[in-house]
């Protein structure tokens, strides 16, 4: 290059087991934080769509606060606020993990609420006059049609947690971009080892983005 910067890819190579290293957290937190997020998400869902004005208010507050507050912050704040609050020590994975979770949690909330309040009514009205109780229209007629709706969204979500994950490095995490980070400060190669590190990433989320179009096509999710 014009300033005398020439690439040498063999820093990236050297660089992976690293990187592979902390793929594998990059994995780990998102999977995690994602399934519970999932759990976090469909209870809070299910209280935005309540007519039980506690379980709504609740729900409306925990969801407006996590959607209004930037992720890094919520990490920042489990990491070194909560522990001084409760008097506790938490690991940086717990940490990463949690915030992860209840970070997706709220989305997945709102993505439950609109999958739930998107099922035709007439369909819930002729379950309720057959007989069945409010849980039982929920669990064989609501919640089949609305999964199958939330399913790519989901999937959004999923991938977005899954880059959120870098972010994490401001708590210490390992995971891929902070090993990159540190790779960088011994070698000083950042265009290698960063678009190694961008690389892995977007391997990531294309393996995602193909699972999710074949689950769709399987079930027929329009």
């Amino acid at each position: 290059m014009g300033n005398g910067f020439t690439l040498d890819w063999a820093y990236a190579i050297d660089a992976l087991p690293i990187l592979v290293q902390g793929l594998k957290y990059t994995i780990l937190i998102a999977v995690v934080g994602i399934l519970i997020g999932f759990i976090i998400g469909i209870i809070v869902g299910l209280g935005r769509v309540s007519k039980n004005k506690f379980l709504f208010s609740i729900s409306t507050i925990y969801v407006e606060i996590i959607r209004g507050t930037p992720i890094m912050v919520q990490a920042l704040y489990i990491y070194f606020a909560l522990p001084m609050i409760l008097g506790i020590k938490i690991d940086p994975l717990v940490a990463g993990v949690t915030t992860i979770a209840i970070n997706a949690g709220a989305y997945i909330a709102e993505i439950a609420r609109g999958a739930i309040e998107g099922v035709d009514k007439g369909q819930i009205e002729a379950g309720r006059s057959l007989g069945l109780t409010k849980f039982q229209t929920l669990y064989r007629i609501t919640w089949p049609q609305a999964f199958r709706r939330m399913i790519p969204p989901l999937g959004n979500q999923f991938i977005i947690s899954l880059k959120d994950t870098s972010l994490l490095t401001v708590i210490g995490v390992g995971e891929l971009t902070r090993q990159g980070t540190i790779v960088v400060s011994s070698n000083f190669r950042a265009v290698e080892v960063y678009t190694a590190v961008a690389i892995l990433y977007l391997i990531l989320t294309l393996s995602i983005s193909l699972g999710l179009r074949l689950i769709e096509r399987r079930l027929h999710v329009k």
